[in-house]
């Protein structure tokens, strides 16, 4: 397994958290020294310059985007005060959280985008069995993710799934879901991090909803580590559907987590569901 791998996912899924070297490289299951050498040979960046290139660039985003308290920002960036993150965020952009608030844009910052996972083939892909699937309402923390990122930012909605789910009224059972849905030809979909739920009359308006229909899927077990799941997913798009004689249905697609995964640490394992249809 990639250490660099599962320290990215661990990374992206813990950003509003106080983030160690000594715990990323736990979590990948390496020494500190293995850890920062793994990373920088497959990112170009130190672990925590990376961690703090990330933090900035949300904060930046927020600033332009009207945040009224810079002291909130800066805890939420894992700063003491709100000199030292202006100071960081000065050394880093060159200039000051207040211009970039008062400019309202960030076209002449050089923002860090989170790091796209490893999407290569797999070699040893093990055959789907294939379920019907009831009708499902699910709801949850969605976001609309696009080609440019290709869903690199949705370890993150996971953290704020598990900030927020006891919110969610009307829950059903204790398995997550995350749905890929509304897809364009662009490349772009909602992607919504949720649970079963018996209907959304009371749905606070800040969850996101979708209604899974009831549909033939091809069930795919990904039993590694939650980092490499786009190796998988990309292996059934481009290799085992065009080679099983059935077609992609019109419908969502999820992962689906019992509990036996583990979100502290990525493990545990997740199945894939691919609507099919003959």
């Amino acid at each position: 397994m990639n250490p660099a791998q599962k320290a990215l996912w661990y990374i992206e899924s813990h950003l509003a958290k106080p983030l160690t070297l000594d715990e990323i490289a736990g979590v990948a299951g390496v020494s500190r020294f293995h850890m920062v050498r793994a990373f920088a040979a497959a990112t170009g960046f130190s672990v925590m310059r990376y961690v703090r290139a990330r933090r900035l660039s949300k904060a930046a985003q927020a600033l332009a985007a009207g945040a009224p308290d810079i002291l909130s920002l800066a805890l939420d960036a894992d700063y003491s005060s709100h000199e030292a993150f202006t100071r960081a965020f000065r050394d880093h952009f060159g200039v000051t959280p207040e211009a970039v608030r008062a400019a309202t844009c960030l076209d002449r910052l050089k923002l860090q985008e989170p790091i796209v996972m490893d999407s290569t083939l797999l070699d040893n892909l093990k055959p789907p069995r294939f379920e019907t699937s009831k009708p499902l309402l699910v709801a949850g923390i969605g976001e609309r993710c696009t080609h440019e990122n290709g869903g690199a930012g949705i370890p993150n909605q996971w953290q704020q799934f598990h900030q927020k789910v006891d919110g969610i009224p009307a829950r059903i059972g204790k398995v997550a879901y995350g749905v890929c849905c509304n897809g364009d030809d662009a490349g772009n979909f909602d992607y919504i991090a949720g649970v079963e739920v018996a209907d959304f009359s009371d749905l606070p308006r800040e969850f996101a909803r979708v209604r899974i229909p009831e549909q033939k899927y091809a069930v795919f077990t990904h039993a590694e580590h939650i980092s490499t799941i786009r190796r998988t997913v990309n292996t059934i798009w481009n290799h085992w559907l065009p080679i099983s004689g059935m077609k992609a249905a019109d419908a969502p697609n999820f992962e689906r987590y019992d509990e036996n995964f583990d979100p502290a640490t990525g493990n545990g394992g997740l199945e894939i569901w691919i609507p099919v249809r003959e």
